[in-house]
């Protein structure tokens, strides 16, 4: 559903992703592990179109997406939700996730996104800004769901939010995987998330990756001598 061949990226004259080279498979969580600073952000920037990148190729679902703009790629089903989330503080929690719509030509939500996320039917009319950092997550999540994506892109979603609501998470990432064959990339430092929730773990450091293990054969100890200062 995802392949990534090659692909460098460069703040100016400065390379920081050398040559990068993976796929996510449909229904398929991937988690890329890295202390900050490693590329992890720069990596889905540039998968999103955010960033461009210097070489290389974005494949999704058989389409090049690589020299598309980010709405062009969310039009070819990539969906994002950045660090920090990046919700409309100012505007309700529906009109965040019909933001998402826009691709779709439908004009209201569908029932779906809120069975999945049950406290945003609650505070549909509240604004965003309004919302806790967890409940703004998954307005996030919700919003780009209403896209219809095929790969998800999660950047560091666990930053800054309590560890009850990031079990949940886990489970809701699970749950829409299996329910609609999505592909999700978690970028992340929490090891206990990445392992509750990927399928596939990749490690990145200095713009490389320098690991990977599937979930079941995963050496928690040399993944976390990765992501200690």
């Amino acid at each position: 559903m995802l392949q990534v061949n090659d692909l460098h990226v460069a703040y100016g004259e400065s390379e920081v992703l050398h040559g990068l080279d993976f796929t996510v498979q449909p229904n398929e969580i991937v988690a890329i592990m890295g202390r900050n600073g490693m590329g992890k952000t720069t990596l889905m920037k540039s998968l999103i179109g955010v960033m461009p990148s210097k070489s290389g190729a974005i494949n999704v679902g058989g389409v090049d997406v690589t020299g598309m703009k980010s709405y062009e790629r969310v039009a070819s089903g990539v969906s994002y939700v950045p660090q920090g989330r990046m919700i409309f503080s100012t505007m309700t929690v529906q009109e965040n996730v019909e933001t998402g719509l826009t691709v779709t030509g439908e004009k209201t939500v569908p029932e779906d996104i809120y069975e999945l996320f049950p406290v945003l039917l609650e505070m549909k009319g509240r604004r965003g800004g309004n919302l806790s950092g967890g409940q703004q997550q998954q307005l996030a999540i919700a919003r780009a769901l209403a896209s219809k994506p095929k790969v998800l892109l999660l950047d560091e979603p666990t930053e800054g939010i309590q560890p009850s609501i990031i079990r949940e998470m886990a489970r809701t990432l699970k749950r829409i995987r299996d329910e609609r064959g999505l592909s999700i990339v978690v970028s992340e430092q929490v090891l206990s998330f990445a392992l509750d929730v990927a399928d596939r773990v990749l490690v990145i450091e200095n713009g490389t990756f320098v690991h990977e293990d599937a979930r079941a054969d995963v050496d928690e100890q040399k993944v976390a001598s990765y992501l200690s200062v």
